[in-house]
């Protein structure tokens, strides 16, 4: 199963017919310099094609009123005089003779990504669409969208497939009211949004944007908004909002689908959002997604307003879609004060509704955030605040300096490389995925097992050098990716040697996660370069800020809030350009428990991970790891269960000796 990608020029056709400086920014070139980009990236062959459809009148009905469908219908036949004076009586919105088409088009494009992903006929795909959908009301135009494409995506898919559980993800920078209108009471789907809010004084000016709008009647608990409010969030910002909000309570939810409102308005240099995100951001966050539903996510576009940001962005998360790693995030992970204070007052409005926020527990609020008078300031237009307009100006100009840097790199020749003990099991790996037969040549891989008895024998000699060869072959950048197997009695000299000779051959910081009975090398220095974790220890301890060690959560519940809270957040933190995941002997993960750790620790390396384990380990999770490191979801852990009190208090312990130094984990405060 591959990415699809669902385009048709006619949606370039609806384009502003008089001058309106706050609706200009939605214009065609939106979508063709974003497919420009995906073609000269080679991105858009690599994806299945397809030909967008128009929704049936029968199918806007499902979100949007007859009249409502009707009126639009009628523009087709209107003049301009008669266009924008009915355009007049909406909020930031135009329309064209061609408009009804394209947003017919629109919302086809979402369905058929649907219906394409349900089918199996792909594994995800983004909808490259205009105009936008999700202000869009049942009986009304807004924000620049006329049908709600996400919102009557979720109810074919609910209708037609027969979903239970579906996720909306709204990165879009401002707030999707149109989607949280039509499901804020449905406990069938989860809306999560971040957004512009400044409390409450930038557009939409809307109470109900504010963290404690969390859905009505049956719905309570499943509309999470997250307010931003101040301009220039940035990349932490983002990742942290995931690590402790989104994901803790998507993973209890456990979604069949994964919708993604992508709107790219929330990057680097948009006149709208005014935000810091950079495009690799968004492969990220898309990477992060695809560990639910079983890595079914269909994103639509939505806004995006600074075209070379927008195209870059778009690229990322296609790149994310079809399985290459995403690029490393630059820059410190320091997330901003005003973002750690929004995310701490959703954790508690979400509180009480979720299990995920309540084992992990919520500090009050210090200060409650002032709301403006609802009604829209006149001296406010969409484009934001008139003393922001100079620092958008400066972010354009650093944004093209970002973007000209040769950091935006391919996809390694070879995704992932697998050096198996059993050839047998090859036969159960993607066709793509390298069974390495090399091995590095016998006088070094003599020479590194020296100081170590247990790499004696011809067994762990000959497997250790399967190691030192694909681990050489990710740092000079020909394999993103690797798994060897090790014998048991050998797995703590192997990984031991593969620590030193990753640090000597070029990784700049090197972060090992050692899961089971492995103990830290006694010679290894807190030099800043090496970050231990071990998880699986008798006790949580931080015996330094690089040595860290936690005992292994029993149930589902502690085990997220393990990976969630305390291993992303460090990693993250840290920014390795390797990554070391050791299971060694007695590990006690499952094999989803296992793929789920590797999925996620592809983000913070840019992809750079070498697993090694344990011979005894069960003989499909070699190839359960080489399957998700080459890019396909993790197998689902199973049903939600809550944390043990000792599996909280360890956590909370750690947290609090580890904060000041590592400041991705100040994202939630955990009391007792």
């Amino acid at each position: 199963m591959g990415t699809a990608l669902v385009y048709h020029e006619d949606m370039t056709a609806a384009r502003l017919l008089w001058d309106d400086p706050e609706c200009e920014i939605e214009c065609p070139e939106r979508l063709t310099t974003a497919l420009e980009r995906l073609q000269q990236r080679g991105l858009e062959q690599r994806c299945l094609q397809l030909a967008a459809r128009e929704a049936s009148e029968a199918e806007l009905g499902l979100v949007h009123s007859p009249e409502y469908v009707a009126l639009v219908r009628e523009t087709q036949a209107l003049g301009t005089g008669e266009l924008q004076t009915l355009s007049g009586q909406y909020d930031a919105v135009y329309f064209h003779p061609s408009t009804f088409h394209c947003a017919r088009l629109a919302v086809g494009a979402a369905l058929q990504l649907v219906d394409a992903v349900l089918a199996g006929a792909v594994r995800n795909g983004l909808a490259l669409v205009r105009p936008p959908g999700h202000h869009s009301q049942r009986a009304a135009a807004n924000g620049f969208c006329v049908f709600n494409n996400v919102a009557i995506a979720a109810k074919h898919a609910q209708r037609q497939h027969g979903l239970h559980r579906i996720l909306i993800v709204d990165w879009d920078v401002h707030h999707g009211q149109g989607i949280q209108y039509i499901f804020e009471d449905d406990p069938s789907v989860l809306y999560f949004s971040w957004h512009r809010y400044e409390h409450g004084r930038f557009w939409p000016y809307l109470r109900e944007s504010d963290a404690d709008a969390v859905g009505q009647g049956p719905g309570l608990g499943f509309t999470v908004n997250l307010p931003w409010n101040q301009v220039g969030m940035g990349n932490a910002d983002y990742v942290a909002a995931f690590l402790h909000v989104l994901l803790p309570v998507a993973f209890e939810f456990n979604p069949e689908l994964v919708l993604v409102s992508a709107g790219f308005d929330s990057a680097i240099g948009d006149p709208e959002g005014q935000m810091q995100a950079t495009p690799e951001c968004f492969a990220h966050l898309t990477q992060l997604l695809q560990v639910l539903a079983g890595g079914r996510v269909c994103a639509v576009l939505e806004g995006g307003y600074h075209l070379e940001s927008l195209s870059q962005s778009v690229c990322m998360m296609v790149q994310a879609l079809l399985g290459d790693p995403a690029p490393p995030l630059l820059g410190p992970m320091v997330p901003h004060g005003s973002a750690l204070e929004s995310i701490q007052s959703v954790r508690v409005a979400q509180g009480p509704h979720w299990m995920s926020l309540q084992q992990q527990g919520v500090a009050p609020v210090l200060s409650p955030s002032p709301h403006s008078p609802e009604g829209r300031p006149s001296s406010l237009l969409l484009t934001g605040r008139p003393e922001f307009k100079a620092a958008a100006t400066q972010d354009v100009a650093a944004l093209s300096s970002l973007l000209d840097q040769p950091r935006l790199n391919p996809t390694p020749p070879v995704r992932t490389a697998v050096a198996l003990a059993a050839p047998d099991a090859a036969l159960a790996l993607p066709s793509d995925v390298l069974c390495e037969e090399g091995s590095a040549p016998q006088e070094e891989t003599q020479a590194w097992a020296r100081p170590h008895e247990a790499l004696a024998q011809d067994r762990a000699l000959t497997a250790l050098g399967k190691v030192l060869y694909l681990l050489d072959r990710i740092l000079d950048g020909q394999v993103s990716s690797g798994i060897a197997v090790t014998p048991a009695c050998a797995a703590a000299a192997t990984l031991d040697v593969a620590i030193r000779c990753g640090l000597s051959h070029g990784a700049q910081r090197l972060l090992c996660l050692a899961v089971g009975q492995l103990d830290r090398p006694p010679d290894l220095t807190d030099d800043g370069r090496n970050l231990w974790l071990n998880i699986g220890g008798k006790e949580a301890a931080a015996l330094s800020m690089f040595h860290v060690s936690v005992p292994l959560p029993g149930t589902t519940g502690g085990f997220l809030s393990c990976v969630l809270a305390l291993v992303l957040p460090l990693a993250y933190s840290f920014q390795p350009d390797l990554v070391l995941v050791a299971l060694g002997p007695a590990h006690g993960l499952r094999d989803p428990q296992a793929a789920l750790l590797a999925a996620l620790l592809r983000g913070p390396a840019g992809g750079r991970v070498l697993a090694l384990v344990d011979e005894e380990s069960t003989p499909q999770l070699a190839v359960v790891l080489a399957r998700v490191l080459h890019g396909e979801a993790a197998p689902s852990l199973g049903p939600f269960s809550m944390a043990s009190p000792e599996d909280v208090q360890a956590l909370m312990q750690l947290r609090g000796q580890l904060e000041p130094r590592w400041k991705m984990l100040q994202c939630c405060d955990l009391v007792a």
